[in-house]
């Protein structure tokens, strides 16, 4: 079992699933960066890393690509590009990847929860998401999402993200994967 004195989430610290992984952090007493930029808002100023644009430039990526990718059409506009950027910085970082959402038809997660979840998977990084509908965890296993029922945080430094609509299943999910991961 890990120490948390040695833990590092790593996130963005937006309002929702986000903001709800920094207070349990927090509260289990690990450390906190949330990778945010000019101009961004964030719910969680605890740890708050704010991204140059020089930096933001270093994760760019093609929307062209995302958007096949993702099977979706999205926005040019400047401030989705960083975020964007500044969701490689968090996954980055991370060892492995946890995030509430929901998981789409087409293996994909929706809103830019997904975004992080493909990065992920093109990063090879041990990933997990709570699909709030489905009420379970599920671990991408290279090919598809499995069901895991009792995921527990095992890299020092983690990445965590999510959807802005946190359901009560949601909260419940990372209230319990920090308490099988951090026991007193």
């Amino acid at each position: 079992m890990l120490n948390p004195q040695e833990c590092i989430l790593y996130s963005g610290g937006a309002a929702g699933a986000e903001a709800f992984f920094g207070s349990q952090a927090e509260l289990h007493g690990l450390q906190e960066v949330n990778f945010s930029f000019e101009g961004h808002q964030t719910e969680r100023q605890r740890g708050l890393r704010m991204l140059t644009t020089e930096e933001l430039a270093l994760k760019d990526v093609s929307l062209t690509y995302v958007s096949r990718l993702m099977n979706r059409q999205y926005t040019r506009a400047p401030l989705f590009r960083k975020v964007l950027q500044s969701i490689c910085w968090q996954v980055n970082s991370g060892g492995e990847v946890f995030v509430v959402g929901s998981i789409l038809p087409d293996g994909t997660a929706k809103g830019g929860t997904g975004w992080g979840a493909e990065y992920a998977k093109i990063c090879n990084k041990p990933l997990w998401i709570f699909d709030q509908g489905k009420n379970g965890w599920f671990f991408w296993d290279k090919k598809e999402w499995a069901p895991d029922p009792s995921p527990v945080i095992s890299a020092r430094h983690f990445c965590a993200s999510g959807t802005r609509f946190l359901e009560d299943t949601g909260r419940a999910a990372v209230e319990t994967l920090f308490a099988r991961s951090f026991r007193p």
